[in-house]
C-alpha cells in the first residue's frame, strides 16, 4: 500500500511572527518609561546578544556561565520541601537535586547552617519559599549550585549592630566554584548577608534584594588574586557596608546595580558602596546611586573603572584608576541604560512567582531522555513541571505513569516537526497499549510544538496486529496543542483507565494521519481547528475509517470534530468517517461522534459510516452538522443533527465535565 507521508504541515510566517511577538514581549518587560526617559538623557545601551533580555531564564550568564558552566542539580530528580531536616537531607545528599522550598522553614537552632553539597539546585516555590534564623553554607570543593527565588532572612541578634561576634551569614562560600546565586532577597542578618570567600570562583550574582543590614556582601578573605565574578541587577537598599567590598579578585564585574537609601549615613569611613580592595580589577557599569556615601572607591593598589553611571546626591570618594579588564572579552551580556536600573531592579530583583511556580527540565541538555526527565518528576506532583524537549529525533519509547500528572511536554523547536518522539512497535510485538511511542496516563499532562509517530511500516511486512500507535492517552483534561500524530492503523488512541471513567482529551491546531481507526477510543474528545489526514492505501473502493469510538452509553460526550479540515490523496469515496468499536463486544460501549462545522474532501463516501465486529453503525451516535467540501451531503445514510440539538454539542459541553475545564478558553 502507499503511505503518503506529509509529515509536517509549515504555517507561513510562523517562525517569523513568533520571533516578532517574543522581542516586543521582551522590551516590554524592560519597562517602557524606564526605556523613554534613558532615550531622553541620550544613553544608550550596549548591542545585546540574542536571547539576553530574557530576565527569567533558568540559565545562568557573566562568569558562572564559564568553564562548562553552572547546571545545578538538573539531572536530578525534582523534590518539594517544607521543613528543615527534608532540607538538609537534599542539600547535603551526594546525588544531584533540584530542592523546591515550599513555604516558611524556621532553622533551629537560631543561626545553624544547612549544608548545601554540590550539583543542587535550592529554588523557592512561587514567591514565598523563605529559610528563616539559619545559612546556606558551601564548604571548600563544592561546586555547581544555584540558589534562586528565596528570601533568607532575621538572623540578626537585637541590639547587636555590628556583628562582631556572631556568623549568621545568609549564603557563605569558601573555596567554591560554578556557583548562580539570582533572585533572592536577603534581609535583616547577622553578619553577612552573602559572604563570598577564599578564592571562589566562576560566581555570579543577580537580580538580588539586598536590604536592611550592617556588613552586606563581602568578597575576599584571601591574599590570591583568583575569584572571577558577576554582580548585576541587584538592589541594595537601607545597607550599610559591603555593598559589596570586593578584596583580592580578580575580575569583577559589577553592571546595573542599584544602591539607595544607605543606613547610618552618619558613619563617614564606614557606610560606603562599591569599594574595590587589595588587587581587585573592578569594572561598574551603568549603575544608578541615589543618596549614597562614597559610592565607589578603591584602594591605591586596586583597579576600578566605572563608566555610564548615574549618581543622585552622592557624596565622599568617587575613585576611579587603572584599566581593570574588559568584561566582553569573557561573555556577552546586556547592558541596561543606567536611567532605567532604579525602575527595572524594584521590579524584577528578588523573588518572583514566574520563577519559583515552573520548573523547567532541559532533553538532552540536563537530562539524555524525555523518560528520563519524566522519571525526575517526584511522584504526586502538585506542582506544574514543564519537560522542554530541544529539536531533534528522539526514538524511544514514552510513559508518563498516572502518578506524575501536571507536566507539560514542550518542544522548543519553531515548528512542531522539529522535535519527534518516534519509535516503530506494532501492535504484533505487545498488544495495541504495548505499541505506543508515547503513553500518557496521568492527568493534566499538556504538549505543545511536538511530534508523535510511530512509523513501523505495514507496508513491508505482513503481521497478524499492524495497529501502530503514536500516541495512547488514558489521563483526564490532557491537552495537545500544535502537535502533529503520524502513523497509519490506529494513530491516535485517547482512552480512559475502564469504561465508565470519563478521561477528556483536547486537540487544537494539530495534525492527525492515518488509515484505518486512527481516531479511537472511549475518552471524550474534541479535535478543533486542525488537519486530519486520510491515508490512501491504494484502494479504490475501501482506504479505511477515520474514527472508532468506543464511548460508554452513561456518556453522551465521545468524539467532536469541529472547525476542522479533513484531507486526503484517496480516491474519491473510498474513505469513511468512522465505525463503532465494541471492545471485546461490550454492549455498553456505544460510539458517540459528531463532525461538524468541518471541512470533508472527495474522498469520503457517500454513506460514511460503517459497521463494525457484528454491530451496526445505525445503533451508535453518529451525526455530521454543517460540513463543507465536496465531500458534504446529506442523505438518508448521514444523520445530521438539528439547529437546536448543535447547541448542546458545543466544545464547551463536552469538555466541561463536573469541573468545569475549558482548555478552549485559554488565549
Amino acid at each position: 500500500m502507499t503511505h503518503l507521508r506529509s509529515k509536517r504541515l509549515s504555517r507561513p510566517g510562523h517562525g517569523r511572527v513568533t520571533a516578532a511577538v517574543l522581542g516586543l514581549v521582551a522590551a516590554l518587560g524592560l519597562g517602557a518609561a524606564g526605556e523613554a526617559d534613558a532615550s531622553a538623557t541620550g544613553e544608550t545601551a550596549a548591542a545585546s546578544p540574542p536571547g539576553a533580555v530574557d530576565r527569567w531564564t533558568d540559565r545562568p550568564h557573566g562568569f558562572a556561565s564559564l568553564a562548562g558552566g553552572t547546571t545545578g542539580g538538573a539531572g536530578g530528580k525534582v523534590v518539594t520541601v517544607t521543613d528543615q531536616a527534608a532540607l538538609a537531607r537534599y542539600a547535603a545528599a551526594e546525588e544531584p537535586y533540584v530542592i523546591r522550598v515550599a513555604g516558611t522553614i524556621a532553622v533551629e537552632p537560631f543561626g545553624a547552617d544547612i549544608v548545601v553539597a554540590s550539583d543542587k539546585t535550592i529554588i523557592g516555590v512561587g514567591d514565598t519559599g523563605e529559610i528563616v534564623h539559619g545559612e546556606l553554607h558551601l564548604d571548600p570543593g563544592t561546586h555547581n549550585v544555584i540558589i534562586r527565588n528565596l528570601t533568607i532572612r532575621d538572623s540578626a541578634v537585637e541590639g547587636n549592630w555590628d556583628c562582631k561576634d556572631t556568623d549568621f551569614d545568609g549564603i557563605q562560600m569558601d573555596t567554591v566554584h560554578h556557583v548562580w546565586v539570582d533572585h533572592n532577597r536577603f534581609s535583616n542578618l547577622c553578619d553577612g548577608q552573602l559572604d563570598v570567600r577564599k578564592d571562589s570562583d566562576y560566581v555570579t550574582v543577580s537580580y538580588n534584594r539586598f536590604e536592611n543590614n550592617n556588613k552586606t556582601f563581602g568578597l575576599g578573605w584571601t591574599t590570591n588574586v583568583t575569584t572571577q565574578i558577576t554582580i548585576d541587577h541587584n538592589w541594595f537598599a537601607n545597607t550599610k557596608q559591603r555593598n559589596p567590598s570586593v578584596d583580592n579578585a580578580a575580575h569583577a564585574h559589577l553592571y546595573n546595580n542599584y544602591l539607595t537609601a544607605q543606613a547610618d549615613p552618619g558613619d563617614p569611613v564606614w557606610t560606603y558602596g562599591n569599594w574595590s580592595r587589595g588587587r581587585t580589577r573592578m569594572v561598574i557599569e551603568n549603575s544608578y546611586y541615589r543618596d549614597v556615601q562614597h559610592p565607589y572607591q578603591a584602594d591605591a593598589t586596586a583597579e576600578l573603572v566605572e563608566r555610564g553611571s548615574i549618581l543622585r546626591n552622592t557624596t565622599g570618594r568617587h575613585d576611579e584608576w587603572g584599566a581593570a579588564f574588559d568584561p566582553r572579552d569573557f561573555y556577552d551580556y546586556r547592558l541596561d541604560p543606567a536611567a532605567a536600573v532604579p525602575a527595572l531592579v524594584e521590579r524584577h530583583s528578588g523573588p518572583q512567582r514566574r520563577i519559583g511556580d515552573p520548573v523547567t527540565l532541559h532533553v538532552p541538555a540536563d537530562y539524555p531522555t524525555v523518560q528520563a526527565a519524566v522519571d525526575a518528576v517526584p511522584d504526586g506532583n502538585a506542582e506544574p513541571v514543564t519537560i522542554a524537549v530541544a529539536p531533534g529525533t528522539y526514538r524511544a519509547k514514552v510513559l508518563i505513569p498516572a502518578t506524575k500528572p501536571n507536566i507539560l511536554l514542550q518542544g522548543t523547536g519553531q515548528d512542531r516537526s522539529d522535535t519527534v518522539i518516534v519509535y516503530d512497535t506494532p501492535a504484533a510485538y505487545g498488544g495495541s497499549t504495548g505499541s505506543a511511542t508515547v503513553r500518557i496516563a496521568a492527568n493534566d499532562v499538556t504538549a505543545r510544538n511536538l511530534t508523535f509517530s510511530n512509523d513501523f511500516d505495514e507496508a513491508a511486512v505482513e503481521l497478524s496486529a499492524e495497529q501502530a500507535l503514536a500516541m495512547k492517552t488514558t489521563g483526564d483534561r490532557i491537552v495537545f496543542e500544535d502537535t502533529a500524530f503520524l502513523g497509519n492503523q490506529d494513530t491516535l488512541m485517547t482512552d480512559s483507565p475502564k469504561l465508565d471513567v470519563i478521561s477528556r482529551v483536547y486537540v487544537r491546531d494539530s495534525y492527525v494521519e492515518g488509515d484505518v481507526d486512527f481516531v479511537y477510543g472511549r475518552a471524550t474528545t474534541v479535535i478543533e481547528r486542525s488537519v486530519i489526514r486520510a491515508l490512501s492505501r491504494g484502494s479504490a473502493t475501501n482506504n479505511g475509517y477515520i474514527t472508532a469510538a468506543s464511548t460508554w452509553t452513561g456518556n453522551p460526550y465521545g468524539f467532536l470534530i469541529t472547525r476542522s479540515r479533513i484531507v486526503s490523496d484517496a480516491p474519491a469515496g473510498s474513505f469513511h468517517l468512522g465505525r463503532p468499536w465494541h471492545p471485546g463486544g461490550e454492549p455498553q460501549a456505544v460510539a458517540q461522534v459528531l463532525i461538524r462545522d468541518t471541512e470533508l474532501p472527495a474522498a469520503i463516501k457517500s454513506s460514511p459510516w460503517t459497521d463494525m465486529g457484528g454491530f451496526s453503525w445505525k445503533d451508535a451516535r453518529l451525526a455530521e452538522y454543517r460540513n463543507t467540501g465536496p465531500g458534504a451531503a446529506v442523505t438518508a445514510d448521514r444523520p445530521q443533527l438539528s439547529d437546536a440539538d448543535a447547541r448542546a454539542y458545543t466544545v464547551a459541553n463536552y469538555l466541561r465535565g463536573t469541573d468545569g475545564w475549558a482548555p478552549h478558553a485559554r488565549r
